[in-house]
This record gives C-alpha cells, structure tokens and sequence, in this order.
C-alpha cells in the first residue's frame, strides 16, 4: 500500500506541459505515492457546464494532496458564449474551480514563497526573500456578489448606512455590489499561520497589509486582531503598513521585508508583485493549505496560445511540486529538489525562452532531474 494518494490536476493551456514536466521530476524523486488524473477546467464547463465536476470533488475525498497546474478563467458573458448549443440559455454561471476548491475544502492559506535564486536574469534584486501569506477564503473573493442590486437588499442598506444616500438617483440595475466579508477567526488563522511560518524559519518580522484608515471595519478587523497574534511572539516584529505603500515599498526595498500577510484580494496583488522582483510568473508557486487537505499551485494562467508547445518556463510548477513535499513532511526530498532548481538556474544552461534561453519545458525537467543523482541525500 502506497503512503499518499495524490490528485494531478493539469487543467488547460500550458497546464498540460508543466504537469508533464513535475511528472518527470517526481518519477524521479520516486515518492511513495499513488498519482491519480483529476479533471478540471475549461473543456469541462463548456461540454458539461461545470469547470469542477462532482467526480472531481469525491477523488479529492480520497486523496492527501492535489498537485494543480493551470486554468482558463473568462468574464461571464464570454464563458456562457463558449457553452455547448445543448446548454446555453440555462442559466448556468462560471466560477472559478481553483476559488472553489479552497472554499470547499477549507484552504483558508494561500502561502507564496518569493525567492530570488542565484544566476536567475529577471531578479530585481539577488537577495529578495519574501514570503506572503494571504487569506484564501474570505473577503471580496468570498462571492457573496448582486448584479442588479435586489431592492430588498438595497432598501436594507439605506436603512442601516447613510452613505448609500450617494447613490439614491441611480437605478438598482446600474448597480452592482461585492461584499468584503471577514470573519475574526478567518484573520486570526492566517495571522497566525504567518508568525508561526516566520518563527519556524528565523523571520524576524511580520508585516500586515491592509488598507484599515479608509476600509475601516474589515481592515481594521484584521489588524486589531494581528496585533493580539503578535503579543504571543515578542521575539517576532510586527509591523503594519498600507496596501498601496507597500507596493511602492516593495519596489524600493524589497530585501527589507520577510513574511507577509493580508487578505484575500490585497494578498493577490501584492505576492504577483513580489513575483515580479524574483523573475516572473515562471517562478511563482504557492500552496493552498487547510488544516487537513491542501492544493499546490504555480500562479501563472493556462496562456492557451502556448499550450502544446512546452516551450513555457516549468520552473514554478517544480517549485509547487517542492512546496507539496515540504507539507507532505517529505522536506529532506523538498530541499534536495530546491538545491537541484537552483543549480540549474545559476548554471544557465536550460533555460526557456523568458529567459533568453531555448530549452523546452522538458529540457528544464531533465536538466533539474540530472541534478538528483542517486547519491544525492534525500533520494
């Protein structure tokens, strides 16, 4: 009997030839692992009109992990237009099946390492190493959303804010409203997640990113209740800065800051721009982690116009591949991966084509696997 069960997850586009690429690495790391196909995406919501089939959910039921690649994610209108003729007009919507799963299944972290590797070109800087924590189930991605304003609603919020009195001359169909819902336990486990993750590794600061002079009561939330985490790691600095300051800070000093942590959509700005500093998307992975199921990820979109060419950089998919064994307990097999990608980034001689380079997608994979020779430890 094999120790884990894992679900691979390719999805669509590029998808495909990165899960190609972590398929070889991790033949080669030999894990003791059963990896089951799971479908998901695009092809699956317009043949069926759903991106996240049930099927799906119940071999997750089964599994440790998921190892996920890529997904193609459209506006409304457009994603109806793509429907088979059999479904259109039935009223059915698209969301986005990687939202979904970590709702579904609690992956309340969203943890983005951002590591700039020796030798890479597209570093802003060579000592960046930040890590943002970013809350993955709650605030305006939750999609508690109205499109028009149903008046009951609307009537109920007239009653209970004055400030929708900017608004009274504005027909309810011209309006459309998202909710920003945190809960305090929902701010208080990633804050916590975060000092826990900087204890562990020596990070001597946590930083909160929030916006709480002017998004006064789920801002605020959020900060009051990291400052009550904070009191329980004296050994750890917490400090707090506004969302748009620290991107322009992120861009002046970014060698300055090690663990970050905001809410949802803050989180996804600020980590894609900390992407950014350590060469791109091509090296962005992060984990969708709960408390008993967890969902490992590049960030980087299906780029359809690509896909079958394996000619897209794979190293982010490698570096959620090493994400999953860290939180497998695998971490010896993770941190020999890790050493092996970034041998082959310093070297230089696999390189994709973000890079200046003209290796393959499968060129990389090869190159990463020739550095887990048999003596390496942890194979």
């Amino acid at each position: 009997m094999t120790k884990y069960k894992i679900a691979l997850m390719p999805g669509d586009g590029i998808g495909n030839d990165v899960m190609d690429a972590a398929k070889i690495v991790l033949e080669k790391i030999a894990l003791d692992a059963e990896y089951v196909h799971a479908d998901i995406g695009w092809e699956f919501w317009r043949q069926e009109g759903e991106p996240l089939p049930q099927r799906t959910l119940d071999l997750l039921e089964t599994c440790d992990c998921g190892l996920f690649a890529a997904i193609t994610s459209k506006p409304k209108e457009e994603a109806e237009a793509e429907l088979i003729p059999e479904l259109q007009g039935k009223g059915l919507v698209y969301r986005s099946p990687i939202v979904r799963l970590r709702q579904r299944f609690d992956l309340y972290t969203n943890l983005r390492p951002c590591r700039a590797f020796k030798g890479n070109p597209l570093n802003f800087r060579d000592d960046i190493d930040l890590v943002v924590f970013r809350e993955n189930t709650q605030g305006l991605y939750a999609g508690v959303e109205f499109h028009p304003l149903p008046e009951d609603l609307r009537a109920k919020l007239e009653e209970l804010s004055p400030r929708m009195a900017a608004f009274a001359g504005v027909p309810s169909e011209d309006i459309a409203l998202s909710t920003r819902i945190f809960t305090r336990e929902g701010c208080r486990r990633i804050v916590r997640a975060a000092f826990e993750y900087a204890k562990t590794f020596g990070y001597p600061t946590v930083t909160i990113v929030e916006k709480p002079n002017v998004i006064r009561e789920t801002s605020g939330l959020m900060v009051r209740e990291a400052r009550k985490i904070a009191a329980e790691y004296p050994g750890i600095a917490l400090w707090e800065t506004n969302v748009d300051a620290m991107a322009m800070w992120l861009v002046k000093n970014p060698q300055t800051y090690g663990v970050l942590v905001a809410s949802n959509m803050f989180g996804d700005i600020i980590s894609d721009l900390a992407a950014q500093l350590v060469g791109g998307l091509g090296f962005a992975a992060s984990g969708n982690i709960g408390d008993d199921f967890a969902v490992f990820e590049p960030t980087h979109g299906s780029a359809p116009k690509y896909a079958g060419q394996y000619k897209v950089n794979p190293m982010a998919m490698l570096l959620a591949t090493k994400l999953m064994l860290d939180w497998l307990g695998e971490t010896e097999k993770g941190a020999t991966l890790q050493d092996a990608i970034a041998a082959v980034i310093e070297e230089g001689q696999a390189r994709t084509y973000d890079l200046g380079g003209h290796a393959s997608t499968l060129d990389v994979a090869r190159a990463v696997v020739e550095k887990l020779s048999p003596e390496t430890p942890g194979l």
